[in-house]
């Protein structure tokens, strides 16, 4: 297996440019004197992710850009991402895309885990290697297919009950608490509101309410303002990522409660540093995203050599707050 330094965060400059564009191809053929494959032997990869809007795929592109950079003889890569987490019409229009590009294999962050496998059936119907990133795909909708997609991510119940265990510790037995659901059909988003809703039960808490935000900042401002009009005695607001988490934050900001109400996150991106730091964020979940394209490219090469076994590798996570925070920026600045 190749192996591949960790990363920390992309540059901002590189960030914005990766945002803006939704389409990018990187590769070049090998310099002068290169013992490597000819760019007409080297395999292309694909990697289509979620929405580049969302601070955690830009970062996972930059950190893919980077790997084919260091290995620039080995394959060529091609970047994908639609305009918005539920824009899954166009995330399946960019796989027939790949499939009609030629490439030899998808590496793949899906928007949705049931409504994905059709189009990559397609894509291993046409000899392309996939697999599979951040949000599993559905295991029932992929017998159906006959097919078998390694999955490459972390476990997203334990993160999330992990978290919210750690919120409900600082908070008085029975808080109330309101849960921010992702895109109610991602194995991700179910997978996190059931860590929720573990933690939640398990300390004896009480659940408000549970509503979909739809992994979106925007509409999780809108949906926590309207949640707490009706629920104004919400103490806890556990969102399935940073993204939403930031809108409940910004929505608390403005609603002239007499309590403080605690968020929890999901990413560890870098927009939640700040608020974690003056306390409007209590806590989020690191789950090293920038390697999960890394290691699906990897693992793709590997397969289109046919040196690896189809099996799922489940990556790392932990949850994330201020003294954690703190203690990297210490470690960083000594280095």
């Amino acid at each position: 297996m190749r192996r591949t330094p960790a990363r920390g965060y992309a540059k901002k400059s590189a960030l914005v440019a990766l945002a803006t564009s939704l389409l990018a191809v990187v590769g070049c053929s090998p310099e002068e004197g290169d013992e490597g494959r000819t760019d007409e032997a080297k395999p292309k990869v694909a990697l289509i992710m979620k929405s580049l809007a969302n601070e955690f795929f830009v970062t996972m592109a930059a950190a893919a850009e980077d790997h084919q950079e260091q290995h620039q003889a080995e394959y060529e890569l091609i970047v994908n991402g639609i305009k918005n987490e539920s824009d899954l019409a166009q995330q399946v229009a960019l796989v027939d895309q790949m499939i009609g590009v030629g490439v030899d294999a998808i590496v793949i962050a899906p928007a949705d885990s049931k409504a994905l496998v059709p189009a990559l059936a397609r894509a291993q119907k046409g000899g392309i290697h996939v697999v599979n990133i951040d949000n599993r795909l559905d295991s029932d909708v992929l017998a159906e297919y006959d097919l078998v997609i390694p999955f490459i991510g972390p476990d997203n119940r334990k993160g999330a009950r992990e978290a919210a265990a750690f919120a409900l510790g600082q908070l008085p037995e029975g808080a109330n608490v309101v849960i921010l659901e992702g895109v109610t059909t991602a194995q991700n988003a179910i997978e996190r509101r059931m860590g929720f809703e573990d933690a939640v039960t398990a300390s004896g808490a009480n659940l408000v309410t549970k509503q979909s935000a739809a992994w979106d900042q925007t509409k999780a401002a809108e949906v926590t303002a309207a949640i707490l009009v009706r629920h104004p005695e919400t103490q806890l607001i556990l969102a399935a990522n940073d993204n939403m988490a930031l809108g409940a934050a910004s929505a608390v900001s403005f609603a002239d409660l007499d309590h403080d109400v605690a968020i929890v996150g999901f990413d560890n991106i870098s927009a939640v540093h700040p608020l974690l730091k003056d306390g409007r964020i209590l806590a989020t979940v690191e789950q090293y995203g920038d390697q999960f394209a890394v290691n699906g490219i990897e693992l793709a090469l590997d397969m289109i050599e046919g040196t690896s076994e189809l099996v799922d590798r489940e990556t790392p996570l932990v949850v994330i707050s201020r003294p954690d925070l703190e203690d990297q920026n210490e470690q960083s600045t000594t280095q």
